[in-house]
């Protein structure tokens, strides 16, 4: 069948399609001003940002390997010249009515090229295929690089990953085919459209452009999102402590801590009742009780790692006794509130006063060894920026974090919604998860520079190097049970690096591999189980060894994790009501923290 180029059968009103052109050159240079204009209304800044910055020194030194051998540089050269002249073949061939296999073909599952047309259509499929070409060799050129050190080769291949997300041919009117489509059928409007998306988003980040992710306004903390019924029965400079209501007569006698990270709201926990894991604890038993960290904001800069530890899990530990009668507590920490779980139980273990009954850590580093793609932005000269960008306001900016998570999956996460809010003009659906991952938090300075020192750049937990309340922590002597979760496509902390953080401990640990990533592999409810996991008892040998040995079992993994927890101490007592033992209520959940905005 002879390929043929497919034009849009609908022929665009011109006089409409001039218009709005007009009024989009219009409104396009009134978004530029206003993103080149700071905040306070001064003079334009002259420096890029120092992301930019570090993203070209990186990339020039990949640069400056290859030009130091010429003859290397020519044969580089000559082999993007035979792909292209390859690929002016096969459109060759294609306009001539056959149909040769293609030069270079995307990833199977890559919804960038979704849409027929760039494939059936040879100016599209040409386009395509260059992008492809040249992006796979300019990878090349990063891991062909002589003379290059691991990390800034790892830098590099990110930093690339970033200048491909945005150079695709999908994000563009004119080169891709559905939206070329579209702006002829609509004159444009759907450009229109997409400007004031964009002017609004610029509104709300304060002149910095925050891609919307969903729609906002369909969701409210308390309302449809975080409703698990509960009562704040503590309160201090750092956290509240949410106590849940009980669903059954009786419940496990020891209590339950959920440490979340501070990086995020505790509520991806408590999306909606149908994925809520703390409603699914509560139902089997437990009494719940969760941190939710406060906003902070320059009146918290010195608040650091200790604070954290002694104001927030120590603070939460003692309270719990209080409500409870109870001196120990079962604990999960998620993400990087594993990480101050982790510092706590080492802490504590160092001390003699143990309180912590047993652990689970849900994607939690230790280890930093193979943190992933986050270390890009963890070296000396980048945590020097952070910490003279925090020394201004006292808290390094939710927004920042936000933009570092959503770099590590840039075409779903930042170029997907930039095409269709801006380009197709089609405001985001509403979705919970995305609601949450928006809300942003800020991070103390204090807090942030150590973890960022200790924790990525010096890896010292790991090494038994890190001081805590003057205090050296080891973590081969922690010898209480833990349940360490991973999940097989995380980014954030990469199933390899829990795999190895397993090892630093000193007692049983049983080391669990979810299905899916960060979030979804965590949040799998039994109900509606979208993943399985993988069970293998020890931590030995490598990662890969493990898992080709391991067990699959299907379904969530949170009935397996309930029964490993009812093993540690199965007694039981009589439900326990929020505000009716040693605290009273201070409010119902899920308090007042959560709704502080950044």
């Amino acid at each position: 069948m002879t390929s043929q180029p497919s034009l849009p059968p609908h022929v665009p009103d011109f006089e409409a399609l001039s218009r709005n052109a007009g009024l989009f050159v219009e409104a396009m240079g009134r978004n530029v001003s206003n993103m080149l204009k700071p905040a306070d209304g001064t003079a334009v800044p002259g420096a890029p940002p120092t992301e930019l910055n570090e993203m070209a020194r990186t990339l020039g030194l990949v640069a400056e390997r290859w030009l130091s051998d010429p003859q290397k540089s020519l044969e580089a050269q000559a082999r993007l010249g035979e792909s292209f002249a390859t690929l002016w073949g096969h459109t060759w061939l294609r306009l001539q009515g056959q149909e040769p296999p293609p030069v270079a073909a995307p990833e199977p599952k890559d919804p960038r090229f979704a849409n027929a047309e760039w494939t059936t259509n040879p100016y599209f499929d040409f386009i395509k295929q260059s992008y492809l070409i040249l992006m796979r060799w300019a990878e090349d050129l990063v891991e062909e690089a002589e003379g290059l050190d691991e990390r800034t080769r790892h830098k590099a291949q990110f930093y690339l990953r970033q200048v491909a997300g945005a150079l695709s041919p999908s994000n563009f009117v004119l080169t891709n085919p559905e939206l070329l489509r579209q702006t002829l059928t609509e004159n444009g409007a759907n450009l229109l459209r997409g400007l004031q998306m964009l002017q609004e988003d610029i509104e709300a980040g304060k002149g910095a452009l925050r891609v919307r992710q969903t729609d906002a306004a369909s969701f409210e903390v308390g309302r449809n999102v975080a409703v698990s019924p509960g009562e704040v029965v503590f309160r201090n400079d750092l956290i509240e402590l949410i106590q849940y209501a009980p669903t059954t007569e009786t419940v496990l006698k020891r209590p339950f801590l959920i440490v979340p990270p501070w990086i995020n709201k505790f509520y991806i926990l408590d999306l909606n009742p149908q994925k809520s894991f703390i409603k699914w604890m509560v139902d089997q038993g437990l009494t719940v009780f969760c941190i939710s960290w406060v906003n902070p904001d320059e009146r918290h800069a010195e608040k650091d790692f200790e604070s954290y530890m002694r104001e927030g899990i120590e603070a939460a530990i003692d309270a719990i006794g209080t409500a409870t009668g109870e001196r120990e507590v079962a604990a999960a920490g998620y993400c990087v509130g594993g990480t101050l779980l982790a510092v706590t139980l080492a802490y504590q273990a160092a001390t003699g006063n143990v309180r912590i009954g047993s652990a689970t850590l849900l994607t939690t580093q230790v280890d930093f060894t193979h943190a992933g793609d986050l270390k890009v932005f963890a070296d000396e000269e980048q945590i020097r920026e952070v910490e003279a960008r925090m020394a201004e306001r006292g808290y390094l900016e939710g927004a920042r974090m936000a933009n570092a998570f959503n770099m590590l999956r840039p075409n779903d996460l930042i170029w997907s919604y930039v095409v269709n809010n801006y380009v197709k003009g089609k405001p985001p659906s509403a979705f919970d998860l995305l609601y949450w991952n928006a809300d942003a938090t800020r991070m103390p300075a204090a807090n942030h520079s150590f973890y960022l020192r200790n924790c990525y750049l010096e890896n010292n937990l790991a090494q038994g190097k890190m001081v805590l309340g003057n205090v050296r922590l080891d973590l081969s002597k922690v010898k209480v049970p833990v349940f360490n979760l991973a999940t097989r496509e995380d980014h954030i902390a990469p199933a390899l690096s829990v795999f190895e953080g397993s090892r630093r401990f000193g007692g049983p640990v049983d080391y669990v591999l979810a299905g899916s990533g960060h979030i979804a592999g965590v949040v799998n409810p039994p109900a509606k189980p979208k993943y399985g996991y993988w069970t293998g008892g020890p931590v030995q040998g490598r990662l890969e060894d493990w898992i080709e040995a391991a067990t699959e079992n299907k379904g969530s993994w949170w009935p397996y994790w309930f029964s490993w927890i009812e093993a540690q101490a199965p007694e039981r007592v009589p439900a326990r009501v929020p505000g009716a033992g040693g605290l009273p209520s201070l409010g119902p959940a899920p308090g007042t923290y959560v709704r502080m905005k950044s």
